[in-house]
């Protein structure tokens, strides 16, 4: 806490944090896109076979007599299950016997048909172009879009991991708060997310304790409004390529700014340059209004205020030290299985909304509305349920919409559309209840690399996501079923962790393998700082 004692003394919530969180709210506005960007650049359209007597222009109407572009696609093209035209296949030869349904012909084998070795002819009624109908990732090559997906969250995860050594030894005093950037658009946009990320945690440093789970509420609505921001693009450019342009030129520009950011003054005390720390302390002061901060505000006095902290800093604490507390232990990996469990879902839904609605355009801005709703309900539930209650109530719902869902028929767009919203708004309300349960069940000793275990582990069903979705070879079922498992199994998970409503954070690993309970006598104004401190 005594970093916020000197917080207080420069502001704590003054003119620089709010214009701070206005900064990083445009960012996150302008960042999101990025991240559900392929629900359009890889946006998949109908197609068929590429066929001489539609589609070539050197056959005249002559060739084909009277006939109708429906009665030429009927002898083209062979129909599937559903009496629509295959997608993948054609007749070697047109199939003229088609077009007579009184049956005079007789019975014949059947026709024999072919891939699309010529190519195919895409619906653009939708989009003009996207990677799929640029590079034909259709059919037997379908399966590089998911893969694709895939490597684009592994570059985030390789972000992360570089970013996340980088902030711990080299820029900042990485305190864990729960909004980690959890995904990007390629590897190297992955790398330029996550120094986005990190500044983030670093602006919530320079917030008080008890402003910082408000200020963290503000930050992921955000997120929502750049949803709803690219749905409402998407309707003005169906060119993937202006697009993409469009999208990600913002991210430069803001990439540039980001080098006059404040530094952390906590990171900069605790690695012994208190100099610097002093002078950013004395910068904030400045911004915010605060006067005579020179004689206030002294090398002496940030010591003495911080000594806790320097000391307990000297304390050397190794991740191995995890595999030594048994409790613990099973904490870590009961956390780090619920942030997977509920981070495939989340991308396998939010990656694909061209399979749970019609209108893609209109469903990412019906995303966005109901994220940005769901992140706000479950604030109100975390302060008045608990949190594991509040997880469940979240959890369950997710796995139980997708399961339903998965076995509806196309035909009932508005239900599918309605049940995946429902769905999605959940898994980001769970996602909201995880983080904060995350920082409430780990001591402070350890909290920055528990943090970066279960960044790893979300980023990890980041990129499995994607990667489920090539099982749509075998079953158009098999996918969904496994995004609507993952939740489920996550119930009984969070169940056997601790409840940590009203209780202040644990400081040591002593705190949590005696399961200290005389902390519940906590002044209810300690309590509250320390349950929202991230």
């Amino acid at each position: 806490m005594g970093f916020d004692v000197l917080l207080d003394q420069v502001g704590g919530m003054g003119r620089f944090q709010i214009c701070l969180i206005a900064f990083f709210c445009i960012t996150n506005i302008l960042l999101f896109p990025n991240i559900v960007l392929e629900n359009f650049t890889a946006f998949t359209p109908g197609h068929r076979c590429w066929v001489p007597l539609l589609d070539n222009d050197t056959v005249s109407d002559n060739d084909t007599g009277t006939l109708s572009k429906d009665d030429l696609l009927r002898i083209s093209i062979p129909l599937d299950s559903n009496l629509r035209p295959q997608k993948c296949q054609r007749f070697i030869h047109p199939q003229w016997q088609l077009l007579h349904l009184n049956g005079t012909f007789p019975n014949t084998n059947e026709p024999d048909t072919e891939p699309c070795v010529d190519g195919w002819v895409y619906d653009r009624s939708s989009f003009l172009s996207t990677i799929v109908t640029e590079w034909d990732l259709v059919c037997e090559s379908q399966s590089l879009k998911s893969m694709v997906q895939s490597l684009f969250m592994a570059g985030s995860l390789l972000g992360g991991l570089i970013y996340g050594h980088l902030s711990d030894s080299q820029i900042w005093w990485n305190e864990s708060t729960g909004t980690h950037l959890s995904d990007s658009s390629s590897e190297n946009q992955g790398h330029l997310l996550q120094v986005f990320n990190f500044y983030e945690r670093a602006c919530l440093e320079w917030t008080l304790a008890r402003s910082r789970s408000m200020t963290i509420m503000v930050l992921l609505c955000s997120y929502s409004v750049g949803q709803m921001l690219l749905g409402g693009l998407t309707f003005a450019i169906q060119d993937w390529r202006i697009l993409q342009l469009t999208v990600s030129t913002p991210i430069i520009v803001l990439f540039l700014s980001s080098w006059k950011m404040v530094e952390s003054a906590r990171w900069l005390i605790i690695n012994n340059q208190l100099d610097e720390g002093l002078k950013e302390l004395r910068r904030v002061a400045h911004i915010n209004g605060k006067k005579n901060t020179e004689e206030t505000l002294t090398t002496e006095l940030v010591r003495s205020t911080m000594k806790k902290e320097l000391d307990a800093v000297q304390i050397k604490t190794s991740v191995f030290s995890l595999f030594h507390a048994p409790k613990l232990r099973m904490r870590v990996f009961g956390l780090c299985f619920v942030r997977f469990a509920i981070t495939v879902p989340f991308y396998g839904l939010i990656l694909n909304l061209q399979h749970l609605g019609s209108n893609v355009s209109l469903f990412q801005i019906l995303c966005g509305a109901v994220t940005f709703t769901a992140r706000c309900v479950s604030l109100l539930t975390l302060n008045h349920m608990g949190r594991r209650i509040s997880q469940m109530l979240f959890t369950f719902p997710v796995g139980l919409f997708i399961l339903v869902n998965t076995f509806l028929p196309q035909e009932m767009q508005i239900l599918r559309m309605v049940l995946a919203t429902l769905g999605i708004g959940s898994v980001s309300a769970a996602s909201n209840s995880a983080s904060v349960h995350h920082n409430e069940l780990v001591p402070t000793i350890l909290r920055s690399t528990v943090a970066g275990i279960n960044a790893v582990s979300g980023r990890t069903g980041a990129a499995l996501a994607p990667l489920l979705m090539t099982l749509m070879a075998y079953s158009p079922h098999l996918p969904w079923i496994s995004y609507g498992v993952f939740p489920i199994l996550a119930v009984p998970v969070i169940l056997l962790l601790p409840e940590t409503r009203d209780l202040p954070l644990p400081n040591t690993i002593q705190d949590v393998e005696n399961d200290r309970k005389d902390s519940r006598n906590v002044k209810q104004e300690d309590t509250c700082m320390k349950v929202t401190q991230f």
